[in-house]
């Protein structure tokens, strides 16, 4: 039985992701000064696929048929290699990072008002509607 549905699973699938791309925009704002230091970032494209995998399940009727085995892929994060912006190789931007640490943080404060939102909807169910 699934208590929950699918919904805190895809909002649990959402923090994940909230909680990776703040710790790449954590590493880049921490090594703005450190030379050829490239700065990274987390793909959602690549972590749904992430997710979408590791979600299919094979049903084996017979010992012949064969198991399907879906190794964990990549972790989504991926490096800019390619772009420099400073003379000294250091590709961080700290006006780009904190924008994008502020959009990172509305969305995950959104996740977990979400979150919140079901655990207070199950909270009414269990106490009866009171």
């Amino acid at each position: 039985m699934n208590l929950f549905g699918g919904t805190i699973n895809n909002l649990e699938n959402g923090l994940s992701y909230a909680t990776l791309k703040n710790k790449a925009i954590a590493q880049n704002i921490a090594n703005v000064d450190t030379p050829n230091y490239k700065t990274k970032d987390v793909s959602f494209k690549e972590v749904f696929a992430d997710v979408k995998k590791s979600t299919i399940s094979a049903n084996r009727t017979d010992v012949r048929h064969y198991d399907f085995h879906i190794e964990g892929g990549k972790s989504g994060v991926y490096s800019n290699d390619n772009f420099r912006s400073r003379p000294n190789g250091n590709a961080v931007n700290m006006d780009a990072e904190q924008a994008k640490l502020a959009e990172n943080t509305i969305y995950y404060n959104a996740l977990i008002e979400r979150v919140n939102g079901k655990f207070g909807t199950l909270n009414t169910v269990i106490k009866g509607g009171k």
